[in-house]
């Protein structure tokens, strides 16, 4: 039988790229793959074809030789279809050829299965959430916590077997931890549902962890919060997980940081914010106020004729980073505060001090309308 064009089988122009001939390949691997359609011995011709081109396509020395000699040309060097094939140049689409739907792709072209019996599994990674307060963010502090989390059986010494008994070779795979089996032309194998592809089960388990080889114990760890962290942050604590199986490490532990709103500042980065009240005469004539930091007082120069709202700084005392140490800056909003309540006295000198200004108190005061209509008359 005449073989197709590699080009037409997978459906891409002479001139396309890897990239497009790795996703034609794609799409007809999904669309005839043998599990997908069981028993139609077309789709699995199609499927092969397609493999077929794709091996030769994606190889640029047997592509040029394609190219320039057609199928003859493979043949005279010895790259007749599946001759010398290596599936290695599948590996990125094992989700379609392997895992994906369970079996070893190498077996396809008559060649020997990599897979082993599964590999001992690492113990699982846990997430604690942890909230502190804005001073201990910022100056780092040490925590005693408190977590159930799964340790090795003290009884079987995680093994997971009643002591004094042994595993035994799983009947159903014969301890290789897989099945192979016939589907067409090819050679599937998937992982062994009873072992879980292991090779060994377990007859006789131990009663105190019903064969797992692990339990849930309580366990006190005490944790050291560096300087700096902010909210969200994930700190790691390297094998302080779960225990994983024999011959496996153990997971990670994960904490993430919860900040406490504190009733004085916010922060934002680095930096600390906060609001200092002063008053009318004191954001007029200017002052100097002792306000309070993360780092205990600090002294804070209120100029003459301070507005509402204006922002000061104070550099270098808001939070050190948590990598470069540099210290953010304490930056006060002023909040001008006009009194509620006056005496008879304070009203009289207010007063005279509007006059002495020019401004009217309790009569309607024409300036403001006056200065406007010289803005807009400009």
């Amino acid at each position: 039988m005449m073989k197709r064009d590699y080009y037409e089988v997978l459906g891409v122009s002479r001139h396309a790229s890897p990239e497009e001939i790795k996703k034609a390949y794609r799409q007809m691997a999904l669309k005839y793959h043998p599990d997908r359609n069981p028993g139609n011995k077309e789709a699995e011709e199609r499927f092969k074809e397609a493999a077929e081109a794709y091996s030769v396509l994606i190889d640029p020395e047997k592509r040029k030789l394609y190219d320039l000699y057609g199928h003859e040309g493979l043949r005279s060097e010895g790259v007749s279809g599946f001759s010398g094939f290596d599936s290695s140049i599948f590996s990125e689409f094992e989700d379609i050829l392997g895992n994906f739907f369970g079996f070893d792709f190498s077996d396809f072209f008559g060649g020997t299965s990599r897979r082993r019996r599964r590999a001992p599994r690492r113990g699982r990674d846990l997430i604690l959430e942890l909230e502190i307060s804005l001073e201990e963010a910022a100056f780092g502090t040490a925590k005693e916590i408190t977590l159930e989390r799964k340790e090795t059986c003290p009884v079987c010494h995680g093994t997971g077997l009643h002591p004094g008994t042994g595993k035994e070779y799983c009947p159903v795979c014969g301890g290789r931890g897989q099945i192979r089996y016939q589907q067409g032309f090819f050679t599937l194998t998937r992982t062994c549902p009873r072992c879980q592809g292991t090779g060994e089960i377990i007859s006789h388990p131990c009663e105190n962890c019903q064969g797992t080889g692990k339990v849930l114990e309580k366990r006190v760890l005490n944790i050291k919060i560096p300087p700096g962290v902010d909210q969200g942050m994930q700190l790691r604590i390297q094998g302080e997980g779960e225990v994983g199986d024999q011959g496996a490490p153990r997971g990670d532990l994960y904490v993430q940081i919860k900040i406490k709103k504190h009733k004085f500042f916010e922060r934002r980065g680095n930096d600390l914010f906060c609001e200092i009240p002063v008053s009318i005469a004191q954001a007029a004539l200017g002052t100097t106020l002792e306000i309070p930091s993360l780092n205990g007082s600090e002294t804070l120069v209120i100029p003459p004729g301070t507005q509402p709202e204006t922002i000061l700084r104070i550099k270098g005392k808001g939070i050190k980073d948590i990598r470069s140490h540099r210290a953010g800056d304490l930056v006060v909003k002023i909040k001008v505060e006009v009194p509620r309540k006056l005496t008879k006295e304070q009203k009289e000198l207010l007063r005279e001090f509007a006059l002495s200004r020019g401004e009217k108190i309790g009569d309607i005061d024409p300036s403001p309308l006056k200065r406007f209509r010289k803005i807009f008359h400009q």
